[in-house]
């Protein structure tokens, strides 16, 4: 028998539920090793008491995985695709991404009560700077306040009164079997996910032949084309975790459409905009909307918040 892949993972219910699918989808192919799940304790699940706009650093939620990666405790690595880097370390790369689930950001309220039904000075929990900056421009009355925790350690603290509503990612609720707690699905204009959102990537190390043969056949063609063109949108303009940009691409009549959105965190400045090129494109279709939008005061708009923040996060 071949010796087992080491799967490298965080250990909240989600990216275990993650795990355990891409486990799966591998003992389903012919003649696949074994699977070894490994859980990792990252930066971001020890470090709970801070706003995760102060920290820093996209990777977060993956460097101890990455550094695991790259000694070889661990044979591959699987994401959250909106927490993973557009620029990955050296001598790792993007295998493979799977198909995506509902992007949308999803709100959630104790009664069910709508985004626009919410009373005037509600408390809206969520750690998104991106959140933030498009829930200031819908509804500049709400209070957004910071939240951390897994997914059901949120819901728990909305259940107990320190909430009004909180903002969750659609697929993770969904992928948990908690898709009933959804108030709303938000819609992806007013509230652009996060590049990549709903979709599960798979990182190896580059030079692993024999683990990329196995990866690469659960990838989706579809949620790659789409996911590379929003990635590269968030990579030509210098974003990352602490500015707020969302990024949502679909494929219509054979053609990628990507729809991208920038905010300032006060919520009086937005600038967004569209971009359609070929299947295939992804990254051409990425870099000119993010020159497009630079121009017209996307760059003006992250320069101010990365001053602020002192950091390009």
């Amino acid at each position: 028998m071949s010796p087992p892949l080491r799967l490298g993972t965080r250990g909240s219910r989600l990216a275990l539920w993650q795990a355990e699918w891409v486990r799966d989808g591998l003992a389903a192919l012919r003649d696949a090793p074994p699977i070894e799940i490994v859980r990792i304790e990252t930066s971001g699940d020890r470090i709970q008491n801070v706003p995760l706009s102060t920290v820093g650093g996209r990777d977060f939620f993956t460097k101890d995985i990455e550094d695991a990666l790259l000694d070889g405790r661990i044979d591959f690595a699987v994401h959250s695709l909106k927490d993973l880097a557009t620029a990955l370390p050296s001598g790792l790369a993007l295998g493979a991404v799977l198909e995506r689930a509902d992007p949308r950001d999803a709100l959630v309220s104790p009664d069910g009560i709508g985004f626009d039904d919410l009373p005037e000075g509600a408390r809206v929990g969520t750690s998104s700077l991106r959140r933030i900056a498009f829930l200031r421009r819908a509804r500049p009355d709400l209070q957004a306040m910071e939240l951390r925790g897994n997914v059901p350690t949120r819901l728990a603290k909305l259940d107990r009164g320190e909430y009004d509503a909180v903002l969750l990612a659609c697929a993770g609720l969904d992928r948990l079997g908690l898709g009933d707690r959804i108030s709303e699905r938000l819609d992806v204009e007013r509230f652009t996910p996060a590049p990549g959102q709903g979709a599960v990537g798979i990182e190896i190390r580059a030079d692993d032949p024999d683990t990329a043969q196995w990866i690469v056949q659960l990838q989706d063609a579809e949620t790659r084309g789409r996911t590379d063109a929003e990635r590269a949108f968030l990579n030509h303009l210098g974003g990352g975790c602490s500015v707020p940009i969302g990024a949502f691409s679909r494929i219509d009549d054979g053609r990628l459409h990507l729809f991208a959105r920038v905010g300032a965190l006060d919520g009086r400045a937005d600038v967004h905009g569209a971009h359609e090129g070929r299947v295939g494109e992804g990254d051409a279709v990425g870099r000119e909307l993010a020159e497009r939008l630079a121009e017209a005061g996307a760059g003006e708009i992250l320069e101010a918040i990365r001053t602020t923040a002192g950091g390009t996060g």
